[in-house]
This record gives structure tokens, sequence and C-alpha cells, in this order.
């Protein structure tokens, strides 16, 4: 049936944080195109759950060129969602997409030479029939290209006007610093940087990295909040038949949910229920509470589920104790 935008999404709860020093505003959840969205799930499946992300007053959809399956298929269904229901809102849309992984054989297929980055953002473009995204990344640092080649790459995508902002993602922190002010440097600074945070994952947390990002102007957005769906109550009483665990074993595999590690999920379940909400949602409000993270991406694989994460904006602060339980409770991994 045809779209009919809900009228009230921008005070149906959505709270937005502004990203870094920009004049940039991000919703702090975001949508993931990583999955649900390739040949894989249905068309009208995949829609509705865009759809009511857009009417919750998530406008950031957050791509890559390799997101699918098949490579390209995310941002094919982006177009036609675009161009179906979205085209009319497209100013009220904040889009990023990514290169630099693996996308078509050859030489030039991948890593972060300047003949990968413009030619794949040539094509994202081309497969989302849009003349501009938001926002284009440099989805991992490559050692073996020179850093000046890909920095220089980025500067002149968005002098082209095919980009608003640059963002890194995945960088090492000696790298990720050259980056951010030979940006400054040029005009184009460093809009986010983006990097994997959840309760089982606390590096770029203890190694300074959301401190540094801060201090630099930027924004940060979290991927992985939910440790892939282990974050959830998915796995506590074993694995389900129709769990990704069980049958796409090719980003959480069995070995995952070890006997210490399925102890904590029960333990952290625990804690969820005492605050009257699902692990899943205290996870993603566990991320949020720390104010330099500006939005964190979800994923969902159904709108009913997409708007169970979205109780995330309204959890009840934590309280010294049940921060206390959660440390204890990861410190027997």
């Amino acid at each position: 049936m045809p779209y009919t935008p809900y009228p009230a999404r921008y005070t149906s709860g959505m709270k937005y944080r502004r990203c870094g020093n920009s004049g940039v505003l991000l919703p702090e959840l975001s949508l993931g195109f990583w999955h649900n969205f390739g040949r894989l799930t249905p068309e009208d499946q995949s829609r509705a759950i865009a759809l009511a992300a857009f009417d919750a007053g998530i406008t950031h959809f957050d791509l890559a060129n390799n997101y699918g399956p098949d490579p390209g298929e995310a941002e094919r269904f982006l177009g036609r969602l675009l161009k179906s229901d979205l085209n009319p809102h497209r100013d009220e849309l904040f889009i990023s997409t990514k290169a630099a992984y693996d996308m078509w054989p050859g030489p030039y297929g991948s890593w972060a030479s300047r003949k990968h980055l413009i030619a794949s953002l040539d094509q994202s473009l081309q497969r989302m029939g849009l003349d501009y995204v938001d926002l284009f990344y440099c989805h991992r640092y490559d050692p073996n290209t020179p850093l000046e080649e890909t920095l220089r790459a980025l500067v002149d995508i968005v002098h082209a006007g095919k980009a608003l902002y640059i963002g890194l993602s995945r960088w090492p922190t000696e790298a990720t610093h050259k980056g951010y002010e030979y940006l400054r440097q040029h005009e184009v600074p460093c809009l986010i940087y983006q990097g994997r945070i959840n309760l089982f994952d606390q590096a770029l947390l203890r190694d300074g990295t959301l401190t540094d990002v801060r201090l630099h102007g930027m924004g940060f957005i979290v991927f992985s909040p939910l440790a892939q769906g282990l974050l959830t109550d998915r796995y506590i009483n074993g694995i389900p038949a129709d769990s990704r665990m069980a049958h796409d074993p090719r980003y959480l595999h069995q070995d995952a949910l070890t006997p210490a590690r399925l102890e904590c999920i029960r333990q952290l379940n625990a804690i969820a229920d005492e605050r009257g909400e699902a692990l899943a949602t205290m996870a993603l409000a566990w991320i949020l509470h720390h104010q330099a993270i500006t939005s964190v991406i979800i994923g969902a694989s159904s709108p009913e589920q997409l708007r169970r994460n979205l109780a995330c904006l309204n959890s009840p602060a934590f309280t010294t104790r049940q921060l206390a339980d959660i440390t204890h409770a990861l410190e027997q991994l």
C-alpha cells in the first residue's frame, strides 16, 4: 500500500544529539542496513522495517557498498525505497555509505586507493539513485596505500559534491590522528568516527578513543551494540533453530556462546529484569548513557523488533549499584 508518513514522527520520542562540533544532529538510534536489506529478506519486510524506522524519527540510514547479501544489494534496495516512498523526504534523511572492503574482482575492488574509493562511491550513488550522500566513510585503514592518497581522495570527494561529510571507520589510533589533522588542514574536517562498543567489547572506552574523538570535535557512532544478538534474551535457553547463530554463522558462531558467556548473559538479563526492561533495551541504554556517543546503529528483522529497541530511549537512569552489578557480571568472563 502507498506510504503515508507518520505525521508526528519528530515528536514521538526520538532524541537527537549533536555530532561533535558540527551542525549535524543525529538520532540516538540509527538504522543499519548490514543485515535484512539484501536478497535473503523479502522486499516487503525490508520496506516495512525502514519505513517504521523513519516514522519513529530515525533519520539516519547507515549503509556500505558491500552490504547485502550480495554486495550492493542493500544500496539497490534503498534506491528502490527512495523511488517508491521516500524521495519526497530526501532532505529529512541523513544517508551514509562506505568503501574499502571487498566489492568487485580484480586489483581495484577493495582497500582504500583513490581508484577504489572514487569508483566505489560512483557505483554506490548509481545504485541508490542519488547525486550525493550525506556521509562517506573509509570503511577500514589500508596499510599498503599511502595515507595521503586515501585522505586526498576523501577531500576531493567532498569538493566534488559527492558527499557532504567524511567519516572514518575502524582505523587504528595513529592513522586516525593523522587523518583528523590532514582533513582539518584541507578544510574537510572529519565528522564522525565509527567503532564497535557493547557490554562485551569496551576496548574503545578503555583506550581513550572515545575521549580523543570528543577532543577533536567529532561525533562517535557505535555499531554492533548487541554483539550480533548475544546481548539479548535470544540465547538464554539455548540456540533457537531460527536464530542467526543456527543458520548464518558468518557473523555469529556457536563458539561465541561459551558457558561463561552464557552465565554472564543470564546475570545481565537478571539486572535488566530488575530494571523492568529487556536485556537488549538495557544494553542499548548502557551505551547511550555515555554522553560522548552520538548515535547507536541498530539492526532489526521486523518493525516489531525495531519498536522494542526504541524502548531504550525511555530507559531509567542507571543507579550506581546497577552499574556495579553489570561490571561484576562482566568480570566473570
